[in-house]
């Protein structure tokens, strides 16, 4: 199986399950955390444990109901803002706002019907998508941000089929911005990179320790390369 020729995600209830799934977890992360904690770093470079998610989501939620365009942020400032608005505020606030903007999340994916899910948004990427990918996206930050937390648990939590996943999407962003060829032989022999005639470098791992790698918050420690070159590196995903 190549990039070009990515598994095709689960179904809606299957992706809200997993989001579901993550953000009990989550919450069960964050529930003791002091007001000291929260502001520590966290696994990725520059940010700490504190910030705001969820709702941008569920503006494009509400694109795809309504067919109103609803862009996730009105500009990149509005979100760094946001961001930084948001991270040192005490951990009761915090908890609170996690909480709750989960459970507008979900509420407004239990709003949309059958023809909603069809419908195109724009990502913030400029992105074209059907609404049907939207859970997606929660689950990729639900999973990876709890990972990124930094308090013991990280990307080995993930469920297979939730790291399988993320492998086959990430892959497929990386083909045509990788000039090797590269075979991760842990998910289904997934090919990216390079040209198809190029001898691979073969990468072989854990769903996790491969989706671990390739969303950039490790550098392959635990992986087998074979090949006619060196783990590649990999652009920045995202």
């Amino acid at each position: 199986m190549t990039s070009k020729q990515a598994a095709a995600l689960p179904g809606v209830e299957v992706l809200l399950g997993w989001v579901d799934e993550g953000q009990r977890l989550l919450e069960q992360m964050v529930h003791p955390l002091d007001d000291t904690a929260v502001g520590e770093p966290s696994r990725l470079p520059g940010w700490t444990r504190g910030a705001r998610n969820a709702d941008a989501l569920v503006n494009l939620l509400t694109w795809a109901r309504t067919g109103t365009p609803t862009p996730m942020y009105p500009s990149t400032e509005s979100r760094n803002a946001g961001i930084e608005a948001g991270a040192p505020r005490p951990i009761a606030a915090q908890r609170e706002d996690l909480e709750a903007a989960a459970r507008r999340f979900m509420e407004s994916a239990r709003a949309m019907t059958p023809p909603d899910w069809e419908r195109t948004v724009q990502s913030a990427q400029g992105r074209s998508i059907p609404g049907s990918e939207i859970p997606w996206m929660r689950v990729r930050e639900v999973w990876i941000h709890l990972a990124d937390l930094d308090l013991g648990p990280g990307f080995e939590v993930l469920p297979d089929a939730v790291a399988a996943a993320l492998v086959h999407d990430v892959a497929g962003w990386m083909d045509g911005r990788v000039t090797e060829r590269v075979e991760l032989a842990g998910v289904d022999g997934v090919t990216f990179g390079g040209s198809p005639g190029q001898p691979p470098v073969r990468v072989d791992g854990t769903p996790q320790a491969l989706a671990e790698w390739l969303v950039g918050r490790s550098r392959g420690e635990t992986l087998a390369v074979e090949g006619p070159s060196a783990l590649p590196d990999l652009p920045r995903w995202l």
